[in-house]
C-alpha cells in the first residue's frame, strides 16, 4: 500500500514514517507539513492507497482536506485530541490514532487497512466486469460497456456508453487491471476495447459512440501489438 503522511508536527511525521518503513506491506510515498502542500503534490505522484492525516493544521484542517478530495483513499487519523473522532468516522476513516502513537497500535490500524485493501482488490475485478470508485461508491461496469480509457494528467478517464468516470490511477496500473484479451493499449494515452473497434484506418482506430464516432490515434510503438491483438485476415 502506498502511504502519505500529512501532519504539521515534524516529530510526529518522523515517527509515522519510521513505522511505515518497518512494516512490510506498506510503502512510504511522501510526507507533507500541510494539507495545502499535500493537495498540490499528491496529484503529481503515484496513486495513494492510505493517508495518515492530522486534524489540527494551519490554513487547512484535516477535515477541510477530506472535503476537498474527489476520490478518497483509506484514511487513518493521527491526532492528539479525541474530540474529532465522531466527525472523522462520518468520513468512513479506517482508524483514529491518538498521539503519542505506539507501534503496536499503529500496526493494528494498518492491518485493518490492509484487510480492506485486499478485499477491495479482490472485489475490483471479476470475469466480465470491473468495479470503479466514483466518489464514495464502487460502480460496477461490464467490460462490454467500456469503450476506451484515456490518460488525464495523473488520472484516467473511463469512457462507457453512458458515462465518464475519472479515477486516480496511472495508465500502467489500469492496463494491468484490464484483461489483455479484451483491451489493448494503442497509444501512451489510450487503451481501447478491442470489440468496439469499427475501423482501423491510417494511424487511428474508430469507435462508434452514442453520439457518433471517435477516432483514437495509434502510437507508432503500439501498432504491431494492436495488429497482433486483433483477429487479422490479410495477404
Amino acid at each position: 500500500m502506498n502511504c502519505v503522511v500529512i501532519d504539521d508536527d515534524k516529530l510526529s511525521r518522523k515517527v509515522v514514517e519510521s513505522y511505515i518503513e518497518r512494516t512490510d506491506f506498506l510503502t512510504f510515498g511522501a510526507s507533507y507539513p500541510s494539507a495545502i502542500e499535500a493537495i498540490n503534490n499528491i496529484k503529481k505522484n503515484e496513486p495513494v492507497d492510505l493517508i495518515f492525516l492530522d486534524i489540527e493544521m494551519p490554513e487547512m484542517s484535516g477535515m477541510e482536506f477530506l472535503n476537498s478530495l474527489s476520490t478518497t483513499p483509506q484514511i487513518i487519523i493521527i491526532s492528539s485530541k479525541e474530540q474529532y473522532a465522531l466527525e472523522a468516522f462520518e468520513y468512513d476513516v479506517t482508524d483514529y490514532l491518538l498521539k503519542p502513537i505506539s507501534y503496536s497500535r499503529f500496526f493494528k490500524a494498518v492491518s485493518k487497512a490492509n484487510r480492506r485493501y485486499k478485499n477491495s482488490e479482490s472485489f475490483m475485478q471479476d470475469k466480465n466486469e470491473i468495479f470503479i470508485k466514483s466518489n464514495s461508491a464502487l460502480v460496477r461496469l461490464n467490460y462490454d460497456d467500456i469503450l476506451w480509457i484515456e490518460a488525464l494528467e495523473n488520472y484516467v478517464v473511463v469512457n462507457s456508453y453512458h458515462e465518464k468516470y475519472t479515477i486516480h490511477f496511472t495508465m500502467k496500473a489500469i492496463e494491468e487491471k484490464m484483461p489483455s484479451t479484451r483491451f489493448s493499449r494503442i497509444h501512451r494515452s489510450y487503451i481501447v476495447n478491442l470489440s468496439k473497434i469499427g475501423v482501423i484506418e491510417d494511424n487511428s482506430v474508430v469507435i462508434e459512440t452514442e453520439s457518433g464516432s471517435k477516432a483514437i490515434p495509434i502510437g507508432k510503438s503500439y501498432r504491431d501489438k494492436l495488429l497482433g491483438d486483433i483477429n487479422l485476415m490479410t495477404r
